[in-house]
């Protein structure tokens, strides 16, 4: 069912895509629009869309409807069920790995180097500064 609609949705791009680049542009009917002598005027109606228009929206709406189904299928088999479409809605829980070490608070740092011993303030040497 997946491949059908992966091969139908690219088939649908293309023709969207094609369909669009043959169309005419609005650019191109600004000249005719000051007095060409046709109905499409600056001050008039737009007119109704030619066959190449109506066909662009109407493959525009099937490759919506195409991705949302590819968009349901993707879910179903991500939850890891059948493809069913009257499922409920199911929760999924993920395991979340990370390369990070967890913080452990330590004890002090065991080393071979001893600490060196604590200054006191009356052991301190003074150091007055010169009087000028």
């Amino acid at each position: 069912m997946e491949t059908v609609l992966l091969i139908v949705l690219v088939c649908v791009a293309l023709a969207l895509i094609g369909l669009v680049l043959i169309q005419q542009g609005k650019g191109a009917d600004a000249g005719a629009s000051f007095g060409g002598g046709a109905s499409q005027t600056v001050f008039g109606s737009a007119g109704t869309g030619n066959f190449l228009t109506k066909s662009s929206w109407l493959l525009a709406g099937v490759f919506f409807v195409v991705c949302l189904g590819l968009a349901y299928i993707a879910r179903d088999k991500a939850a890891g069920g059948e493809l069913s479409f009257d499922a409920p809605d199911v929760q999924v829980e993920q395991a979340v790995e990370t390369d990070v070490p967890q913080y452990q608070e330590e004890a002090e740092p065991v080393s071979d180097v001893p600490a060196a011993p604590a200054v006191e303030a009356a052991d301190a040497p003074v150091e007055s500064a010169p009087v000028e």
